[in-house]
């Protein structure tokens, strides 16, 4: 990667300048509480170094998906309130993101003080697919920084967006890549070149259809790939099981025969579970047990099974084939994690994880929500990624907007 860093944007000196920082605060919230603060901690490191320079520092951030107006419900004032409570400099929360109260705000900041610039969701030419929209939205972004701004880029969760914030205000500003997404991008390059084999891939969550590019893509580069989660189902289905009424892709059935038959021949194995915990309903309190793999409806509650998690068998199974790997990537939890009934599986496989002496490097989303719901900590594991979707966008093989457009 090509790109200006962090370090030569401090070295150029920021005291006293405005520099525009695409942050990732997207974090999960109950009501106005955020329940996993991963993504603002992963923050701070960036805005620390430009704060203890000197910089006034504008942060554009997004929240859930609103629909170009702003709501409530997904305003950034939780995550920039636990951001100030976090943090070591001032952080304050303007009311819009490019209007008057912006302007205001960001006229009075001081050196080494932060203004969270409210969701730019909020704003419709934010991910307008008309780029002259979208570049008139980054114009008063930019006007905010005044004749000496700069932009650094520290959201790789949002980098496979064309967004304004993430795209066109980097063709209008001196640019740099923010520390953690040239962290990201050096870990997942591991991923895809010179990996230290054997390289494990565990995938789960709710649809296999979700997967489908980033499976292709790891074909004859992973050696094993271990299938957990909703879209194990499809796999049974595929090798002519019958999964009750669990989660069912029925029109990715013959993709994932196709996948089977072609991972044979480019030398990578499909691990799928041979045991199910089956539950009576979709529920935390739901009647359960655990049966084998290929005979689902054979369960107490017949047909109208549902599958919720790996079995204990699988579960470690899968932990060995971790413990003996050298490079692991997971993406997805094993079942219902928020469930206690259903979390064993995911469990199980953060332990080996944790256990094993393999680079290893959870997805994002997710799976590092699971990870922390569950009682483990973020050192415990090589890399958390704060960007899923980039994640596997990037491990797919395509052209992140975000990244080529520092490249340039």
């Amino acid at each position: 990667m090509t790109s200006n860093t962090l370090n030569e944007l401090i070295a150029e000196g920021v005291r006293g300048r405005y520099i525009l920082v695409r942050s990732d605060l997207n974090v999960p919230l109950d009501g106005s509480t955020v329940t996993d603060d991963g993504r603002i901690k992963a923050s701070l490191p960036v805005l620390s170094k430009l704060t203890d320079a000197g910089a006034r520092v504008l942060v554009t951030a997004h929240l859930g998906r609103p629909k170009g107006a702003p709501e409530e419900k997904y305003s950034l004032r939780p995550a920039a309130s636990r951001l100030a409570e976090l943090a070591g400099f001032k952080v304050t929360l303007a009311a819009d993101t490019v209007g008057s109260a912006a302007r205001e705000a960001a006229a009075s900041l001081q050196d080494g003080e932060v203004l969270v610039l409210e969701n730019v969701r909020f704003d419709p030419r934010e991910t307008s697919k008309d780029d002259a929209e979208r570049g008139a939205f980054a114009d008063e972004l930019v006007a905010l920084t005044g004749d000496n701004g700069a932009y650094v880029d520290d959201a790789f969760g949002a980098v496979h967006r064309k967004h304004a914030s993430v795209y066109d205000v980097a063709t209008r500003l001196p640019s740099y890549l923010g520390d953690l997404v040239h962290t990201e991008v050096e870990v997942l390059r591991k991923l895809t070149t010179d990996t230290q084999r054997p390289y494990v891939v565990v995938l789960g969550g709710s649809k296999v259809s979700d997967k489908l590019a980033v499976i292709d893509n790891l074909l004859g580069k992973a050696d094993t790939i271990l299938v957990g989660g909703g879209m194990l189902f499809t796999f049974l289905a595929a090798a002519g099981h019958k999964v009750a009424s669990s989660l069912l892709e029925e029109d990715q059935i013959p993709v994932v025969q196709d996948y089977l038959k072609r991972a044979a021949d480019a030398g990578t194995e499909f691990v799928v579970p041979t045991d199910v915990v089956v539950a009576e309903k979709f529920a935390a309190d739901a009647a359960h047990e655990t049966v084998p793999a290929d005979n689902i409806e054979g369960s107490s509650f017949g047909a109208q099974g549902i599958g919720l998690d790996i079995g204990p068998d699988s579960a470690a199974a899968f932990a060995e084939r971790i413990k003996g790997a050298r490079t692991v990537f997971w993406n997805g939890p094993m079942g219902v994690f928020e469930f206690e009934a259903f979390s064993a599986g995911t469990r199980a496989i953060a332990q080996a994880l944790t256990e094993t002496e393999a680079f290893t490097v959870v997805g994002g989303g997710d799976s590092a929500a699971a990870v922390r719901t569950l009682g483990f900590a973020d050192d415990q594991f090589g890399h958390i990624s704060t960007g899923g979707g980039a994640s596997l966008e990037y491990l797919e093989g395509k052209e992140l907007p975000g990244l080529s457009v520092l490249d340039r």
